[in-house]
């Protein structure tokens, strides 16, 4: 199974930009799609963006549209996120996700289609 850890949170400033990265071990990466979800304080976990095993399909949230840009470096087994333009309101802990996808090249948004989770990257925008 793979093993995921979160790194780049911090905090940022409102206009500003972050990269996360996610980390992948113990299992092919490039077998895995993936996705982000984000938790905010007292609300529920949510979609930030997807992306298919290959990189070749991505799908993000309209929340974060043309703000964040989601990629991945299979060589490097490795998942990006590129968060620019940042707002207060995406101040959250933020969790990488893999799902086994070893015959398909899809992305999936939905929590329960991730079986894998990091331990999450806390990001903090202030106004």
């Amino acid at each position: 199974q793979v093993q995921l850890v979160e790194s780049g949170g911090g905090l940022g400033q409102t206009g500003g930009s972050l990269r996360l990265s996610c980390v992948a071990s113990g299992s092919p990466f490039n077998l895995y799609a993936m996705g982000w979800f984000r938790q905010a304080p007292g609300k529920e976990r949510e979609f930030v963006a997807a992306i298919s095993r290959s990189g070749l399909a991505t799908h993000s949230a309209s929340s974060v549209k043309d703000r964040f840009t989601l990629s991945r470096n299979n060589a490097e087994n490795t998942l990006y996120l590129q968060m620019n333009t940042l707002k207060p309101e995406d101040t959250a802990v933020y969790y990488c996700a893999a799902r086994f996808d070893p015959l398909g090249d899809d992305y999936f948004a939905a929590e329960y289609a991730y079986r894998y989770w990091g331990q999450g990257t806390q990001v903090t925008v202030s106004s």
